[in-house]
């Protein structure tokens, strides 16, 4: 349940090269304050699933809702 979400909410994720060789920058725009940057496109990708992971956790502790992607979810029922 939580592998399938993380890789589909990481299949949103949209990355994008700064200028001046400042490195990637990531996001995924249905997880709002989900994004990263690195110097590298493998270590943004990296990153931004470690963010992803603290953000779910975070929402969870706090009894937040967890927006539903691609038909998967997590109820916090599910989890408590």
């Amino acid at each position: 349940m939580l592998i399938d979400y993380i890789r589909a909410a990481m299949h949103h994720a949209r990355y994008e090269l700064l200028d001046d060789d400042e490195g990637f920058y990531g996001e995924i725009a249905p997880c709002p304050g989900v994004f990263a940057n690195a110097d590298t496109l493998e270590g943004c990708r990296d990153q931004l699933a470690e963010v992803l992971e603290d953000w779910i956790l975070v929402r969870v502790a706090q009894g937040l809702e967890l927006p539903v992607i691609d038909e998967q979810h997590i109820r916090i029922a599910d989890i408590a």
